[in-house]
């Protein structure tokens, strides 16, 4: 097992960070970067699922950490949502919607296996209680690349 003690070596914040990359870089080109409503929200949608993961990562609390990525999970639904408005009205191809579409899809996914394993370690962890701060460098819980606890490569 991996036991994690910063948020960056979650592969659900790596993977948000380069979701957030791409955001970024659609959202500067062409007309799409002068719909200043649509392009920062965007942005601020993409930027708060990194966010969201690191802020609960450092709460230490796993019912506080399952609560922010609930929140990061559901700022991968906006994000989504979003891709479609820019789609609609011509601000993005087909071929980069789909990409950044299936990013994003990856990202809630990634999100949702890691909030099911800070379920299930919540669960299981009757010795040492969700309250101490160092839980996490106590508990790696799993190392699957689906439930976000593990690194990259």
């Amino acid at each position: 097992m991996v036991t994690i003690t910063r948020f960056e070596d979650l592969i659900a914040w790596q993977k948000a960070r380069e979701l957030t990359r791409i955001i970024y870089a659609a959202a500067k080109k062409g007309v799409f970067a002068k719909d200043f409503g649509l392009s920062g929200q965007i942005q601020r949608a993409s930027v708060s699922i990194m966010s969201n993961i690191a802020e609960g990562f450092e709460r230490s609390r796993l019912g506080e950490f399952h609560q922010y990525l609930s929140i990061a999970k559901a700022s991968c639904a906006e994000v989504r949502s979003q891709l479609y408005v820019a789609l609609d009205v011509g601000y993005l191809s087909k071929d980069e919607f789909e990409k950044i579409l299936n990013t994003a899809e990856e990202v809630a996914r990634i999100i949702g296996g890691l909030r099911a394993a800070v379920s299930k370690e919540k669960a299981i962890s009757g010795k040492v209680s969700e309250n101490d701060p160092e839980f996490f460098s106590q508990h790696s819980g799993p190392s699957t690349q689906d439930s976000g606890l593990s690194t990259q490569d």
